[in-house]
């Protein structure tokens, strides 16, 4: 299509070298190491020793990203589809479980009526899911004793809907200029007020009680993605106590470890952050059809300046990251007693090259604006940025590394070892590929067949209403019922191009 970008898709870069030429040709500080360490010596090989979780040590430098799923039952309980990632999370040789999946603190709070809801009436099924996840990764590593989990608690916000999938019920901290039209927010109405947050961080206090009760190591407070809590921190125009000053916007975690503290649980606490954020993007309409969309261009946000409606970006020009606020917000998890900041940026719902860099776009989506690979390096910069600020005392997790594909081990080591993050986390990729780093560090090398060539239809698949899971590369979600009606809407939307 006239106007798209022609992409060099990295499976085509048969060396590192080719690689390497391809990363300069883009203008990336994206380092990589010649080859894939392997065995005892490999960086992602090393065990986390700055911080203990639950009295224990993280055995190695690779997480699991949380995701959300749109697979668990009605209420929001456990079911085959959950387990069996789960117990795929367990086989991948990770030593962090960095949330798992993302757990709605109460159903109204869901963004899929199947996402699962963490409370006392799905306490067992979440117990269980913990079980299997622990005995998977015990038959296949040996040992658990290095082996941390975590559960993440969310509310979804001006993106819940917790009772039909094709009906958004949003919840919002404020009035969003532009975002308002896209998450059905009409009324004032749908603004949480002060009373109902103070309600809300009670659902987060109880939600942290069943995690611990049910095993976890520690709760990931989501502050992400534009769900609510991350939607807090930009709430510079919301008048009261949760809005306006730095002190007020994060006044909603402060008060969430205060109530894990006065409960007497001593869970540990983690945050998943965007660590910033940029204006909402569209498919350009003079490049698009039907069922065939342009590549993304930014809304019009000339009614907004200066921009107050993100967190993490230059008021002046919301298409560049600023990272002051940001570099509080770790100085204040560090004060709260928060040992792991999971930073992840932007939002899939409306700036998806941002937050998940990705040759093809979802369903709902649009084609990439820029090569993937300068969303990768704008993560990992930004992440360096803040491991530079950090302290030993917070342990920090990158994103946005799924689109190296091949040579996803070979960066992954090189910023391990140099110090720019912590532990490297792998979403997506894991769906097709729990067992990437498991090979990697065992062979020096990957199975191609199994890599993540960020098709999307894991996102397209739930934005539909089905369930999530790796449709093009895992044989137990193709031959599900689900795989022919995922097809079927793919033609649909083809043919209507």
């Amino acid at each position: 299509m006239s106007g798209s970008l022609q992409l060099i898709r990295v499976s085509s870069l048969k060396t590192i070298g080719a690689f390497r030429a391809h990363v300069r040709s883009l203008g990336l500080d994206l380092p990589c190491d010649d080859s894939i360490v392997t065995g005892d010596a490999s960086p992602l090989r090393q065990p986390v020793e700055s911080i203990r979780l639950n009295g224990k040590r993280i055995g190695n430098r690779y997480a699991v990203q949380p995701m959300e799923g749109w697979d668990g039952t009605a209420t929001g309980g456990v079911t085959e589809h959950v387990t069996r990632r789960w117990r795929r999370f367990g086989e991948s040789g990770a030593k962090l479980i960095c949330g798992g999946e993302a757990m709605a603190v109460r159903p109204d709070g869901r963004a899929n009526p199947n996402q699962l809801v963490i409370n006392e009436t799905n306490k067992a099924g979440l117990a269980k899911l913990r079980a299997a996840l622990l005995d998977s990764h015990g038959h296949r590593h040996g040992t658990t004793h290095d082996l941390v989990i975590g559960f993440q608690l969310t509310h979804s916000g001006r993106f819940c809907r917790p009772t039909d999938k094709d009906c958004l019920e949003p919840r919002v901290a404020y009035r969003h200029l532009i975002l308002d039209k896209k998450s059905n927010v009409r009324s004032d109405s749908q603004i949480f007020t002060d009373a109902e947050v103070d309600a809300l961080i009670e659902d987060y206090v109880r939600a942290a009680r069943v995690a611990w009760e049910v095993g976890a190591d520690f709760v990931d407070i989501k502050h992400c993605h534009g769900y609510l809590l991350h939607e807090f921190l930009s709430a510079f125009h919301r008048p009261g106590k949760f809005g306006g000053s730095f002190e007020n916007r994060t006044r909603v975690l402060r008060e969430i470890v205060a109530g894990i503290r006065a409960d007497g649980n001593p869970i540990e606490l983690a945050v998943r952050l965007s660590a910033f954020d940029l204006v909402p993007f569209r498919p350009d309409p003079s490049v698009s059809a039907p069922g065939k969309p342009g590549p993304g261009i930014p809304e019009d946000y000339s009614h907004c300046l200066p921009y107050q409606y993100a967190f993490g970006v230059d008021p002046q020009n919301p298409l560049e990251p600023c990272l002051t606020e940001p570099f509080q917000f770790l100085e204040l998890c560090v004060r709260l007693g928060i040992k792991i900041v999971n930073l992840s940026a932007g939002s899939p719902y409306y700036n998806p090259h941002i937050q998940r860099p990705a040759a093809y776009p979802p369903s709902d989506g649009y084609q990439p604006p820029e090569d993937p690979l300068i969303g990768v390096a704008r993560q990992i910069e930004v992440v360096r940025q803040l491991r530079a600020h950090a302290g030993p005392d917070l342990v920090l997790i990158g994103s946005a590394y799924s689109y190296l594909q091949e040579f996803l081990p070979h960066v992954a080591q090189h910023v391990v070892r140099s110090g720019w993050v912590d532990v490297v986390g792998i979403g997506r990729l894991l769906l097709s590929y729990p067992g990437i780093f498991s090979d990697a560090i065992a062979r020096g090398e990957l199975n191609p067949k199994l890599i993540c060539r960020t098709f999307s239809d894991c996102t397209t698949a739930p934005r539909q209403g089905l369930i999530s899971g790796c449709y093009p590369l895992d044989t137990y979600y193709a031959d599900q019922p689900e795989a022919s009606q995922l097809k079927e809407f793919k033609r649909a939307a083809r043919g209507a191009a």
